[in-house]
Formats: structure tokens, sequence, C-alpha cells
């Protein structure tokens, strides 16, 4: 029986969902799934991975694993992979996931899929579909010779269920030899909001220059609050300096997959579509009916958002707050 290893970021003490997504596709493949937990803060977390599929646990449980730095990272990934000997790794498409793995595939000399949408894993065959050009069409990928098969996916592509708490695995901590680094990472500034990541985020209300002003933003924010929803935004807004970049939404933002998508005063351009192409359903608020976003959108708004905001937060209060 192979090997997946399964790279699994946290927030705290909680699995992140996108890795909970990708214990639970390993499992289903019938093969013997190992995770990787790195950190000091990483133990609660690590402790709950049985319950989401893995067979075998692994921690690194190093401070200087705390902040992510590509030398160390990729010292410890490749450290555990020559005792694990996986014959697949997944992990996220995340920020740090983009730039850590390309140097694992380069130092194990194997193939790397990025940015996947898609996944299918039957024995040593591994088939991933990902978008291509702003997602206007999809490529379904393969690896041939390569020792070890490495994937990337996106956020919120692949279903979760209910973890079995009944399942229980040891946690196996780890020694870490640090390397000689040539880059130290001196300080992390983080943002105040406690809102879930844009990447992570179940339904998110974005909004563009149909807003107006900075202060406009602010009902979203109401809109937001009632849904249990992250703020994002298109990138013109961010380009204004109404928002900060971490809220973008779009090709050179974050690519968000959420069941809810809500377009305010968004046109719909390329570059923000390819960014959210993948939301199960997309409602778009426009004063201008022949806005691009409307040929993407599930339902669509025809107004004033200055007046539909109001009136739809006040509806969802009385639906979701009785």
């Amino acid at each position: 029986m192979g090997k997946i290893l399964v790279y699994v970021e946290h927030h705290k003490d909680q699995i992140k969902r996108s890795s909970q997504e990708l214990l639970q596709a390993a499992q289903k493949s019938g093969q013997s799934v190992v995770a990787l937990f790195l950190g000091s803060q990483a133990k609660a977390a690590a402790e709950q991975a049985g319950s989401y599929g893995a067979q075998e646990v692994h921690l690194i449980n190093d401070a200087s694993l705390d902040q992510y730095n590509s030398e160390n990272h990729l010292a410890a990934v490749t450290q555990i992979c020559e005792k694990v000997q996986p014959q697949i790794i997944l992990a996220s498409a995340s920020s740090s996931g983009r730039d850590l793995f390309p140097r694992v595939a380069a130092r194990l000399k194997s193939g790397l899929a990025s940015d996947c949408v898609d996944l299918s894993i039957q024995g040593d065959t591994v088939t991933a579909k990902k978008p291509l050009y702003s997602g206007k069409c999809f490529a379904t990928v393969n690896f041939a010779n390569s020792p070890v098969k490495i994937i990337l996916m996106r956020a919120n592509q692949l279903p979760v269920s209910e973890p079995d708490t009944s399942k229980k695995v040891s946690v196996q901590e780890q020694a870490f030899t640090k390397p000689s680094l040539k880059t130290i990472v001196q300080q992390v500034v983080r943002g105040a909001s406690e809102k879930l990541d844009l990447s992570e985020a179940n339904v998110i209300v974005s909004g563009g220059r149909g807003l107006k002003e900075a202060g406009n933003f602010k009902l979203l924010e109401n809109l937001a609050e009632v849904l249990g929803a992250t703020v994002g935004a298109s990138r013109a807004v961010v380009d204004a300096g109404w928002v900060s970049h971490g809220m973008q939404v779009g090709q050179t933002g974050k690519t968000v997959a959420p069941t809810l998508y809500i377009a305010v005063g968004i046109s719909g351009a390329i570059q923000h579509l390819a960014g959210m192409s993948g939301s199960k359903v997309i409602v778009a608020i426009n004063s201008d009916p022949n806005a691009p976003i409307f040929q993407k959108a599930t339902y669509g708004i025809v107004g004033d958002l200055f007046d539909v905001l109001p009136k739809l937060t006040e509806e969802f209060k009385k639906v979701l707050h009785k």
C-alpha cells in the first residue's frame, strides 16, 4: 500500500478546512494517510488529525517553524519525506504552499501540479484538474516517471464530512535538524481582523468601485456580520487604497470558491472573475444591467446598492436571527 503525505495547515488549535479536505480525500483513496504538522503551536491540532482520516501523524514541535521560512520549512518537509517515503504529497495552494512545494519538488526531483480544483487518486495514478488562462479553460494533469507526485489544491474544492471523533492517532514528535539559514523572519505584522481568511471562507461579500468611497464598506461589513461572512474587494478599490491587499479577490489577489459569493458594485473584469468563478452560488448587485458580472451570476439584482444592501441586510436578519 502506498503512502500519501498531507501537509496540514492549522490556525491556533484547529485544522484549516483546506487541510481537512485533503485528509479526507486521501482517506478515500484507500492508501495509508500520513499527516505532517509543523510548529510549537500545532500539537492540539495534530491530535485531531485521526478524526479526519490520518493513520499516522508526525509533528516537528519547534518554535523556529511557527513563522513560515522557506529554508526552514523545506528542511522540515524533506526530512519527513525521507522518513515516510510517500508516493503522493497533498498540500493547499496557499501563499506558503505555493512558495514551499516547488522547492520540495526540486529537492525530490518530482513533478508538481499547482492550483488544482479537482483530484482523483486511483492506486498509483493521480489525476488533477487545474484552470488555465484566467479560468477560460481547464487542463487535466497526470504524472509520468515522477518518484513523488505533489498536488497543491485550492481551498473549498473538495467535500468535507463530519469528523469521526472516535478515531484517535498518537502524535509522533520528531527532532528537527535546523539548516544554516540565509534569511531570518524578524517580525510578522498581522491584520486586526479575526474573520476567516478569504481562501477558507464559506460566504464572501465583496465590494467594488460602485461603493464610491472607503467609508461605504461599512454596508458590506453589516451584511457580512449577519451572514457570518468574510469581506473581500476588487482590485480597483485595493489600488485606490480603500482596503488592504489581503482583501483582494482576483487574478492578482486571492482565488476563492465559497458556497456563496455576493459581488456588490463590481463590474466583473476578467481578472476578478478568474478569482471567484469557482463559487457555488454568485449573487451580483449592480446598477448597470450590462455589467459582465451578470454573465457569471446565479442571481442578479439590478439596482442602487445603497438602497438594496440595507434592505437585504434587514431581510437576512429576519430570516437568520429569529
